[in-house]
């Protein structure tokens, strides 16, 4: 089969693709260009740079596969593929590990004020040492809070692991969960069997109990955290986004932090990327990082093994 690789893939999963037997071309073609170039291929992997839409799919009648490297699925028209008889493939495990280990970084970072003494700290800033040690000096412990989680699938049960083992509370809402107890095993990939059971609540009683939030959900769903949402929370309260951009509506972001609601708030993802509202980028205590949740030499490999298995595996 021809497959086109358009955003990129790791090279153990293209040298699996071709072992099988596969034409691989890893060549990125435009997003406007694809109309007139899909249907040259019988597949087409994809992470999120490419969109695949309902008219792209039309006019590539050839088009039997599209996977995607990574969890979500936003930038496919899931039903029109299966409408279409298409098969899509993500890799929901491949990249939960990074994403988790990059949420508790924000968190440990903006709990420290490592986002405003990393900017300040340059050669130019260094006369204001003294001051910048103060600021820096006021920061919090971990140890004891509540982390709430707003999605418990995988990446939402690996922040849990590790938050776990900071001595944080976790509770948990998930709307595909029912009320109550679920019996978290940490690291099964290890040698010990270590379980926790974490308490899943109602979205509400979770805004309201939490000493910090991070999000774990797939996007197109709309806001998950709105103006109504911040006003249920703990004053003070820390916010990371490591999910999608549109779950959280900024501008709403932004004015519970002016009003000192949000304390905290670190982000992996905006709601357009690259960013075009500059104040959440000029906000020197908001951590910022550029969507690189599973950019992890690690997570990028297990992605290209998963992709290519599954392809493999459905070519057959």
């Amino acid at each position: 089969m021809k497959i086109l690789i358009n955003d990129g893939l790791h090279s153990v999963g293209i040298d699996l693709l071709e072992k099988a037997g596969h034409q691989v071309e890893t060549v990125t073609i435009a997003q406007e260009d694809l109309l007139n170039k899909l249907n040259d291929y019988d597949a087409i992997l994809v992470r999120s740079a490419t969109t695949v839409r309902k008219d792209l799919m039309e006019a590539a009648p050839n088009l039997k596969l599209i996977g995607r490297g990574g969890v979500g699925l936003d930038n496919i028209d899931v039903e029109y593929a299966k409408s279409k008889n298409i098969a899509v493939f993500n890799t929901p495990a491949a990249s939960s590990r990074s994403v988790a280990e990059l949420a508790m970084a924000h968190l440990f970072g903006i709990v420290r004020s490592l986002p405003t003494v990393n900017k300040a700290m340059s050669l130019d800033g260094i006369s204001d040492f003294k001051a910048l040690k103060k600021l820096a000096s006021k920061g919090i412990e971990l140890q004891g809070k509540t982390l709430g989680l707003i999605g418990f699938g995988r990446i939402g049960r690996e922040t849990a692991s590790i938050a776990i083992g900071c001595g944080m509370k976790i509770i948990a809402f998930d709307p595909y969960l029912t009320e109550g107890d679920i019996e978290l095993q940490l690291h099964p990939e290890y040698d010990f069997k270590y379980k926790i059971n974490v308490k899943t609540i109602s979205k509400d009683e979770l805004l309201a109990s939490s000493d910090f939030i991070s999000l774990h959900i797939p996007g197109g769903q709309g806001y998950v955290l709105d103006t109504a949402d911040f006003t249920k929370m703990k004053e003070g309260v820390g916010i990371v986004n490591c999910a999608r951009g549109g779950t959280i509506n900024e501008d709403a972001l932004l004015q519970a932090m002016d009003s000192g609601k949000v304390k905290y708030a670190a982000t992996d993802v905006f709601e357009k990327e690259p960013p075009v509202d500059e104040r959440i980028l000029r906000i020197d205590s908001i951590g910022l990082s550029p969507h690189i949740g599973a950019s992890t030499s690690e997570a990028q490999e297990r992605v290209g093994v998963e992709l290519a298995e599954k392809v493999i595996e459905f070519f057959k």
